[in-house]
């Protein structure tokens, strides 16, 4: 089964995630969002597998949120896409997808379910 990885190697919960797949014998496709930003396609797999719409995959209390107007109810679902494409910090992280599931390794453990 293939497994991609959106990491953020400063971040300690991206780091744990990628060490408990790595455990498992899984070695990832490894994607650091923060320099190659999912495409709108990718965010749109992320998104439906998560069954989250864009602005609940957003770290709100980051800079770009507020600075950009991203609260704004009247943005479209292509807008805060665009914008997470924009400003990629925004992502939550990680985010793992395998065999067409998809998990937020917030805790880590929350990979295990979709492996």
């Amino acid at each position: 089964m293939a497994v991609t990885i959106y990491h953020n190697p400063r971040c300690s919960k991206s780091r744990q995630t990628m060490a408990l797949l790595v455990e498992r014998g899984i070695e990832p496709t490894v994607v650091e969002y923060l320099n190659t930003p999912p495409s709108v396609e990718e965010f749109e797999i992320i998104l439906n597998g998560l069954g989250m719409e864009p602005r609940d995959l957003m770290r709100r209390k980051e800079a770009p949120y507020a600075g950009n107007g991203l609260d704004d109810d009247s943005l479209s679902r292509g807008e805060l896409i665009a914008a997470l494409r924009r400003d990629p910090v925004l992502m939550e992280r990680p985010v793992v997808v395998a065999g067409g599931k998809v998990a937020i390794g917030r805790p880590p453990e929350n990979v295990l379910e979709i492996l």
